[in-house]
């Protein structure tokens, strides 16, 4: 969801790419409520950390509360903040109805779509190019 936020909120701007150490294919549910906010994210897929590996990036952002305690570590990114969502499957996962697992996901798009829209201000130079994590 974050991508796709990105990509239309700051086209043109910043250049988004999904990675992960377990990328999957992505989740219906999430793909649903993007759609219900106007932003398709269908043809969208994740990539491996390792794939990636060489490239120099401005920014890394981890998402989902798992990447927490399990935060990867990103080499060619100049600064690393992490982004404390919850995880919307996992919410989801004890829900007894379609509705009551969207609305996780909903929650979630949400505060993603918030993050997103001030990504710029993370990016304004700071001074140092040294990794943080901010939590």
């Amino acid at each position: 969801m974050a991508e796709g936020w990105a990509r239309t909120l700051h086209a043109g701007v910043i250049e988004a790419q999904s990675a992960g150490t377990r990328p999957k294919a992505i989740d219906p549910h999430a793909v649903l409520v993007m759609r219900e906010a106007g932003v398709d994210i269908a043809g969208q897929g994740s990539t491996r950390l390792e794939d990636i590996a060489g490239e120099r990036f401005d920014l890394a952002v981890t998402v989902c509360d798992d990447a927490r305690e399990a935060c990867p570590a990103v080499p060619g990114a100049a600064r690393t903040v992490h982004a404390p969502f919850d995880d919307p499957p996992r919410l989801a996962r004890d829900a007894k109805t379609d509705d009551e697992a969207l609305a996780h996901y909903r929650r979630v798009r949400d505060e993603i779509r918030d993050f997103v829209r001030a990504l710029p201000a993370l990016l304004a130079p700071t001074g140092s190019r040294e990794r943080t994590t901010e939590r």
